[in-house]
């Protein structure tokens, strides 16, 4: 579980603090004088490195990670950074799968008596949240994992087809077996066990 205590006053800018992120070529070390020379020059803007490691897009030493590179791929950033940020806030998805604008109340209250802030700071930390949600795609990760394991579990099905058909042109004579065991439930209720065997005859033997 997560819920970092990373905020910044200036969360109106972190739409465009990201398509620099985009744009520009990834530094070796992410320095204030790297934000500096992006523009934001202000004590306010220093908080965008510490979001930024809580992210994952930078190492503690300010290192960009595979996060940030990946980041850089405009068609992949959205999914990256819902990945991101669900993985950073993970405490907060935890209470509502899709935070939207009604939930603020709610999600304040969360960054208040998680970290026993203030009002104006758990305000601040929730508005820095939703200003990076909306940078965010929430359902790419998981359409994206679940074609994934679409995929595998094909591969893996043509792998065994074509096992059981190299075996069969090698060894003609040479049988697969299947051993099949059913746990029966503990009943009393006959019917139950016909229904169980009827079941397996239409499907196994039929």
């Amino acid at each position: 579980m997560a819920l970092p205590t990373t905020y910044t006053q200036e969360f109106k800018l972190l739409g465009d603090f990201f398509n620099k992120i985009r744009d520009a070529q990834a530094p070796d070390k992410f320095t204030q004088q790297l934000l500096k020379d992006w523009g934001y020059k202000s004590n306010n803007h220093r908080a965008f490195i510490p979001i930024l490691k809580a992210l994952g897009f930078l190492t503690a030493d300010g290192t960009p990670t595979n996060r940030y590179h990946e980041y850089r791929n405009h068609s992949a950033s959205k999914s990256i950074m819902g990945d991101a940020i669900k993985q950073a806030y993970s405490d907060i998805f935890l209470i509502k799968e899709k935070p939207s604008a009604s939930d603020k109340p709610l999600i304040e209250g969360k960054f208040k008596s998680y970290h026993n802030v203030s009002d104006t700071v758990a305000g601040l930390m929730s508005k820095t949240f939703f200003a990076l949600l909306d940078l965010a795609d929430l359902n790419s990760g998981t359409t994206n994992t679940k074609k994934t394991k679409d995929v595998e579990e094909d591969h893996s099905h043509k792998e065994k087809a074509d096992l059981t058909d190299t075996i069969s042109k090698v060894h003609p004579n040479l049988g697969l077996h299947y051993n099949i065991q059913i746990h029966l439930p503990a009943t009393k209720d006959v019917e139950v066990y016909n229904a169980i065997f009827k079941s397996l005859k239409d499907h196994l033997i039929g």
